[in-house]
């Protein structure tokens, strides 16, 4: 029997992770620990809340002690590290906070798995999940692979880069047993509305401005974030020791039409004339160093595991509309009190 350890296990990609690992293995334990700061929410897990195989623990993963604990006490066999700072705008704004969070914590969590497997390292493994971002940026044409040189232009993804760098570290080091993955931007259910995506949704619904940085040509590769877990769950079962993985959903979108294209779809599901919401766009000053063009390779993926994503994007765009239309109550939740202080200085009078 496994008992698995989802860190960031009630934030956006994590509660899909928990949810599919908890419903598909029912042989597993998994234990989320999640510090429920503005991203992490446990209402995203309320329909496996008091699952036999779930247990929720509030913490850090700064806490050496409390860390320790936990692989005593559960027999930890595996570990999913999702937690992570994740959002480019507030590592501009406070990069300590993504320096404690991606690189000491992952640092404190790696030697946490060393010592308690310290000895028999058979049949355990430390999933660290990545991004695309540490590759830095792409000009017109090519894509990232895996050995593309790491090149992270914000202090976000410098911290995810050297949290890397210390996965591998303690593979090479020690032969702590992990794989990695880096995927390109996710969208869908559960996205906390401070990136692109369920931000203009919730602008859309509430007619306020749809924010675009400079004139809207930086461009994207989108996954839907279904996709994104059952990738993270083939790569956990088939994948190799050691080796990285690129996951992307070979939807290239630049940021003005991926809005526009979410406007269309808006005003058919809200019955608005057609058009109407486009005149919400307002371009406003662009991000300091923003990256031009992500795009993920990920035949890697394909080739050796059969990975490939299920969904088109507007297909995928359609459903998770659907999703914040239909919960509402989730979406005011979210948006209340702090939230919006953050939004007014991030993006009004810019």
């Amino acid at each position: 029997m496994q008992t698995i350890l989802i860190t960031g296990g009630a934030g956006f990609i994590g509660s899909h992770l928990t949810r599919l690992f908890v419903t598909k293995y029912p042989s597993y334990q998994v234990i989320n620990l999640d510090a429920l700061t503005y991203a992490g929410n446990l209402e995203n897990l309320k329909d496996i809340e008091h699952a036999e195989n779930y247990q929720f623990v509030k913490g850090d993963i700064c806490d050496a002690a409390l860390l320790k604990k936990l692989f005593t006490d559960h027999a930890i066999t595996g570990v999913l590290h999702c937690a992570a700072e994740s959002h480019v705008d507030r590592s501009i704004s406070d990069p300590l906070a993504f320096v404690r969070t991606n690189v000491i914590g992952t640092v404190t969590l790696l030697h946490a798995a060393k010592e308690a497997w310290k000895g028999n390292m058979e049949g355990k493994l430390f999933y660290h999940i990545s991004t695309d971002e540490v590759y830095g940026s792409l000009g017109d044409e090519g894509f990232f692979t895996e050995s593309t040189a790491y090149d992270p232009r914000s202090p976000y993804s410098a911290s995810k880069a050297s949290s890397d760098h210390f996965v591998r570290a303690f593979h090479h080091t020690y032969h702590l047993p992990i794989k990695i993955s880096n995927c390109s931007n996710n969208y869908g259910p559960f996205h906390f509305p401070e990136k692109l995506i369920p931000l203009c949704i919730h602008n859309i619904i509430n007619n306020k401005p749809l924010p675009i940085y400079g004139k809207g040509e930086n461009v994207r590769d989108w996954l839907y974030v279904e996709d994104h877990v059952r990738a993270i769950d083939t790569i956990y079962h088939q994948g190799k020791i050691g080796e990285t993985y690129n996951i992307g959903g070979h939807n290239e979108w630049t940021n003005i039409a991926l809005v526009k294209e979410l406007c269309k779809q808006m005003d058919e599901k809200l019955n608005r004339t057609a058009g109407s919401n486009e005149q919400l766009i307002t371009y406003v000053t662009d991000r300091a160093g923003h990256d031009l063009r992500y795009a993920i390779d990920a035949t890697k993926l394909k080739d050796e595991l059969g990975w490939m994503p299920s969904l088109q994007f507007e297909e995928g765009l359609s459903k998770t509309i659907d999703w914040y239309l239909t919960n509402t109550e989730w979406l005011t939740n979210v948006t209340s009190g702090a939230y919006q202080q953050y939004y007014e200085g991030m993006y009004e009078g810019r």
